[in-house]
């Protein structure tokens, strides 16, 4: 029994800290804020309880004190609990009542420090909030104060004539009234002056302005919550130092449709550049059921002069049933190896095979044409075995069969559709929050269709659909839709490059 008051950071999930990933890990229970990151609940256990409490700008899913009485009712169940704030639990997280409440039950706790979206935002947004020739203090202020209180907490006079540099926390409602208090408490009105909304996410923005000037632009260019708002000459090294804004994907909702099995790499690319990216998984990767026919051909590998993997999946299923039947890489020492492209021979080099052969261009064709120039009249006295997905095209088989002494099919795994987050991804597309979606494959394509129709797609405004290669985009074809990127290097890393080139 205890509970772990953990500081989720300011929104980018890289910001969270080892230890805090490390503990919620562990918990039995995570409770968690609206200003959490949800990437983050990827750390927790699959059977973790998860209960979303989150507050947001007046609508309260739970109480403050109906927090504390969970946490501390989950606590004396005997469990662990997370504690998931956002930033850092004792900076205007109210975090230290929690832990108030928690002694006072007799409960055990630790806090996890967070790194706090005060100092984050304006580090991504190239403020630096101190520097020797601005800045040699910060004030931390919360901007939440009701303006009609007739006595303030704050000493605006000090504020105002001070040399530290001034971060406010929740006060878009009141940044009239902030500005106009330090004003008449003697700030020159032309003082730097910023706002940074969803500070270090693929949501950020910022804006500069002059004191004065700052809540009339914020109106205008439509800025609210959450956001800090900064003051001080530390403001005007914005345009110099700023660098998350540069990201040339900053801001663009792109939709990754790949298996989650094979979803990191591009997602990871993809947000590294500033998208936002929206896993929609189309397809899941499923073992088969029988893996009689697999058994049978490992047995005789010897009788194959030419291996044939097609996708990193057919790599990995065909290793599992290598090491169930006893062998290892050293079963293919005997066979020539080609892979479909970069991906796959990256897998088969991570199994200790070098491939033989990889094509210039990463589709059946191309593979095809370099077995046929490779091995020439070589290939009638040779078996080719395919291991791949159950259900795939046949050109290979078409293309190759005929040329061999025989060419054997192997299934090695399905694919089969999948689709959760369907009604959330229609909503993102109405508000026009999807700028791009991916696809890596046929089946992708005809899975999407099958769950979002290709009308919807059309009425998207400014929408773009990017396919990994020609085969995939002649799918999307058929389906009566434009493909609008397509890489020259039918590869996931040539599909990023492409959607920096084009989006």
């Amino acid at each position: 029994m205890k509970v772990y008051l953990i500081g989720a950071g300011p929104g980018d999930p890289g910001l969270f800290t080892l230890k805090g990933k490390e503990l919620l890990a562990r918990a039995d229970v995570v409770v968690y804020d609206y200003l959490a990151n949800e990437a983050l609940l990827a750390h927790a256990r699959n059977d973790a309880e998860r209960i979303y409490v989150g507050k947001k700008g007046g609508d309260h899913t739970l109480s403050q004190e109906g927090i504390n009485a969970l946490i501390v009712q989950k606590a004396r169940q005997g469990k662990s609990v997370a504690r998931l704030k956002g930033g850092d639990p004792y900076m205007f997280g109210r975090g230290g009542e929690e832990a108030q409440e928690l002694i006072a039950a007799g409960i055990p706790f630790e806090v996890v420090p967070g790194v706090t979206s005060g100092i984050a935002g304006p580090a991504y947004a190239g403020i630096p909030l101190t520097h020797r020739a601005h800045s040699s203090s910060v004030c931390f202020i919360t901007g939440h104060e009701d303006p009609a209180k007739p006595e303030t907490a704050h000493n605006w006079e000090a504020l105002a004539r001070g040399a530290s540099t001034l971060v406010f926390y929740m006060g878009m409602k009141n940044l009239p009234d902030i500005a106009k208090k330090l004003i008449d408490a003697g700030m020159d009105p032309a003082t730097p002056a910023a706002i940074v909304r969803w500070g270090t996410t693929p949501r950020h923005r910022s804006l500069v302005s002059e004191l004065a000037l700052l809540p009339e632009e914020a109106r205008r260019q439509g800025f609210s919550a959450p956001s800090l708002i900064v003051v001080g000459s530390v403001v005007s090294l914005h345009d110099e130092l700023n660098w998350f804004e540069h990201l040339p994907l900053l801001g663009k909702g792109i939709v990754v449709t790949r298996a989650r099995e094979q979803a990191s790499e591009s997602a990871a690319m993809l947000t590294e550049l500033g998208a936002e990216v929206v896993q929609f998984p189309t397809i899941r990767i499923s073992p088969l059921a029988d893996y009689s026919a697999a058994r049978a051909a490992i047995a005789r590998l010897s009788d194959y002069g030419i291996i044939i993997f097609t996708s990193v999946n057919g790599v990995a299923y065909f290793w599992r049933q290598l090491a169930e039947a006893g062998k290892d890489s050293r079963a293919l020492g005997g066979l020539k190896v080609v892979a479909i492209g970069p991906a796959t021979a990256a897998a088969l080099r991570d199994r200790g095979i070098n491939p033989d052969l990889l094509p210039e261009k990463y589709v059946a064709e191309s593979v095809a044409e370099a077995v046929q120039r490779m091995y020439g009249a070589e290939l009638a006295r040779t078996r080719i075995l395919l291991p791949r997905a159950k259900i795939a095209r046949d050109f290979l088989p078409a293309a190759l069969g005929p040329l061999c002494a025989g060419l054997d099919v192997l299934p090695m795994y399905e694919t089969l559709p999948d689709g959760g987050g369907r009604e959330e991804l229609l909503e993102r597309l109405a508000a026009g929050e999807i700028h791009c979606i991916t696809f890596g494959s046929s089946s992708t394509v005809s899975n999407f269709l099958s769950l979002i129709p290709a009308q919807t797609l059309r009425a998207c405004p400014g929408l773009k659909l990017a396919c990994i290669g020609p085969v995939t985009a002649g799918t999307l074809r058929d389906a009566g839709l434009e493909c609008h990127i397509q890489p020259e290097d039918y590869s996931i890393p040539g599909l990023v490059q492409a959607l920096v080139r084009d989006l």
